[in-house]
């Protein structure tokens, strides 16, 4: 079992606090920075407290769940603030979500309130919030979202029973104090939904204490600074974008650099204006950017960062990027979400092999799936998490906590995973995304790897299909760097001669984009949507 020392100092304090304290400590400091917008930690607590004030105002309330759709902004990490401010909890609702998941969002949620953007990009949020709940060119609430009592809208686009945004741009009462409110670190702030991957996402329910809590020993495992400048395209809906990248920055003093939506072209050229420090992505977030083509004037050199991403994925953008603190990360929603990271002076090897130490104050085992004991060092298990990130539960969903939480307070990750000797732990993969190949366990990330290693290949992801004689085989589904650059046949006899049989791609198709198939707002193929078209498109339904 890998349980951490104590933590270093962080105060039990809720959203308001950490606000107020970089405020303090770094006043002139900017806090946030997107395209064509910058505001320092002063400003954003003038902001802040005047959104506070005119949400509470129209009747937001503590314990009130406000849900937030728009896209990375100034004006989300204000919301979110402000929210936690008054004692509400935010509800992030994923702006590629479709109508009918929305509306899931809304109403399992109990959203009282709603602040969205009439648009983002191609999609019309209002023509979309028109046909989940018709009240809103009537009066609110309706019968379809019963709880909605309030409709903000940022933009042109205003349904009758909506207020414009600008109604939270008045002048607070001068008599509002936020910490005349009774907010406690221990109240949720967030209700964070699953990525959808089931049929009826769950919401975890997260605490001021175990999100800032998460952020501050992150910063420490990336090596954040006052001053430094981190740089993260991972969405504000997502627990991710949240937690390790703006209040990670918050907690540290260090500048939260994003864009409002990901675009890996965008993003080189961000990380270069912005003279950015750190950066955070996933696999797929960091291949889109190393397909970007390298301009001779490129100039970046980061000091470090953490990837959600294989050892080959996370050596080449070092090569690209710098990073000699790049770390390993693991976690996921129902834990804040970030459970061992790095830490950035670890060593090198370990990162780069993906193995991490859990934060301070957590614990980590690794149970054997089928019997009742721990798992030897290096011996792959499911993970077990322990401790303070944990949520609160899964609102209105008692039965599933109770599944996901076992009675000595055991988070069941459903993840796969080893722990060396020192109590570092390496993820492996989702104990669902496994591949039983003739009764060999074949895990798609190894299989990815050997096909990112191949100099035609931009993206490649791996699910299993069923085979008539082995029950199931790897699939394989190919973005190349130009068209024409490799053949299926090229890139499978390049498997074969770095891959056992078992692990070899029996199917291997080339794609332009995953896009069409699935794909989550952080930038992850959905494997569950990319199974399913794989049957389809292999004849295997």
């Amino acid at each position: 079992m890998g349980v951490a020392g104590p933590p270093p100092d962080w105060p039990k304090t809720t959203y308001w606090g950490a606000l107020d304290r970089a405020a303090r400590l770094w006043p002139d400091a900017e806090a946030v920075v997107l395209p064509g917008e910058r505001i320092t930690f002063t400003a954003l607590r003038t902001l802040v407290l005047r959104r506070a004030a005119n949400l509470h105002r129209l009747g937001l309330r503590r314990g009130d769940h406000v849900a937030i759709c728009m896209g990375n902004s100034v004006e989300w990490t204000a919301l979110l603030l402000a929210a936690g401010t008054l004692g509400a909890v935010v509800v992030p609702v994923n702006t590629r979500l479709r109508p009918p998941e929305i509306a899931y969002c809304l109403r399992q949620s109990d959203a009282a309130f709603l602040v969205m953007q009439d648009r983002l990009l191609k999609v019309d949020f209002v023509a979309m919030l028109r046909g989940i709940e018709p009240a809103v060119d009537s009066a609110l609430p309706g019968a379809a979202l019963p709880r909605l009592r309030r409709l903000l809208v940022l933009g042109a686009n205003l349904p009758r029973a909506a207020l414009p945004h600008a109604e939270l741009d008045r002048d607070p009462d001068a008599g509002f104090d936020p910490e005349s409110l009774g907010v406690q670190p221990e109240d949720a702030v967030l209700i964070q939904y699953t990525s959808g991957t089931t049929s009826a996402p769950k919401g975890a329910m997260l605490s001021h204490d175990s999100m800032l809590r998460d952020a501050f020993h992150v910063g420490q495992r990336l090596g954040l600074r006052p001053g430094d400048r981190y740089f993260s395209q991972r969405p504000l809906f997502h627990v991710a974008g949240v937690t390790l990248s703006f209040l990670a920055a918050l907690t540290a003093g260090a500048t939260y650099v994003t864009t409002p939506t990901f675009d890996a072209a965008l993003a080189l050229r961000m990380l270069q204006a912005e003279c950015c420090t750190h950066i955070c992505g996933n696999d797929t977030m960091f291949l889109m950017m190393l397909g970007e083509p390298r301009p001779p004037e490129e100039r970046i050199a980061l000091r470090g960062g953490w990837a959600a991403a294989t050892g080959l994925v996370m050596r080449q953008a070092q090569e690209r990027f710098g990073m000699p603190g790049i770390c390993c990360a693991y976690g996921q929603s129902e834990a804040s979400p970030n459970v061992a990271m790095g830490p950035f002076d670890d060593d090198p090897a370990k990162r780069l092999e993906g193995y991490a130490f859990p934060l301070p104050g957590l614990e980590v085992r690794i149970r054997h799936p089928e019997e009742a004991r721990d798992c030897a060092p290096g011996e792959l298990g499911e993970i077990l998490v322990r401790g303070w990130a944990l949520m609160k539960g899964y609102y209105n969903m008692p039965e599933q906590t109770a599944r996901a939480i076992d009675a000595e307070g055991w988070l069941h990750t459903g993840d796969l995973g080893v722990m060396d000797e020192d109590g570092r732990l390496r993820f492996s993969g989702r104990a669902k995304e496994l591949i039983r190949v003739g009764g060999e366990n074949v895990a798609p990330a190894e299989v990815e790897d050997v096909l990112h290693a191949h100099p035609a290949v931009v993206q490649a992801q791996v699910v299993g299909v069923p085979d008539p004689r082995l029950v199931e085989v790897p699939a394989a589904y190919v973005i190349l760097r130009a068209p024409g650059a490799a053949t299926p046949d090229d890139l499978l006899a390049w498997c074969r001669e770095r891959l056992a049989g078992f692990r070899v791609p029996r199917h291997l198709r080339i794609v332009d984009s995953f896009e069409h198939i699935g794909m989550t707002a952080s930038a992850k193929v959905q494997k569950n949507k990319l199974r399913d078209f794989a049957l389809t498109d292999l004849g295997l339904g």
